[in-house]
């Protein structure tokens, strides 16, 4: 699609670089159709923004899940979009290839709480929730 409608492609950030390697036997193992890597017109790092429309997002780079994970936070709209770094009641899987487990926590503790207890975020699939109601009873990070 980037290539037929001249599109930049922006991130991910280069620890997911492996990740863009492996695409096409990710693909042909899933039955998907072919595919094969690329190299992003810009990468992304912690602190760059992404302007969506009328919305502007910092980038925080949130590895533990993958490397290269980035998390999308918008304070004046007070929403975080985390993927699958944290979930209503649970985290992100870590047993990826170079995925981390003290790193998820890290990340989920260190990055992700300062932005504050009222921030809703999106996980990467299932119901939203708030950063401070998962501190309070969140079973793998409640209590941090």
């Amino acid at each position: 699609m980037a290539e037929r409608l001249h599109l930049p492609i922006i991130g991910p950030h280069t620890g997911d670089q492996f990740w863009i390697d492996g695409l096409a036997v990710a693909a042909a193992s899933y039955g998907f159709p072919p595919a094969r890597p690329f190299k992003p017109t810009r990468w992304l790092h912690d602190k760059d923004t992404v302007t969506l429309g009328a919305y502007t997002f910092q980038v925080r780079h949130c590895p533990g899940h993958t490397p290269g994970h980035v998390v999308f936070y918008s304070p004046d709209i007070g929403r975080a979009f985390v993927g699958d770094v944290l979930f209503a009641g649970s985290i992100g899987r870590t047993d990826f290839p170079q995925g981390n487990h003290q790193d998820l926590i890290d990340s989920i503790t260190q990055r992700l709480w300062p932005m504050g207890d009222e921030t809703v975020f999106i996980p990467g699939h299932g119901p939203e929730s708030t950063f401070g109601r998962e501190r309070k009873t969140n079973p793998y990070v409640g209590g941090t």
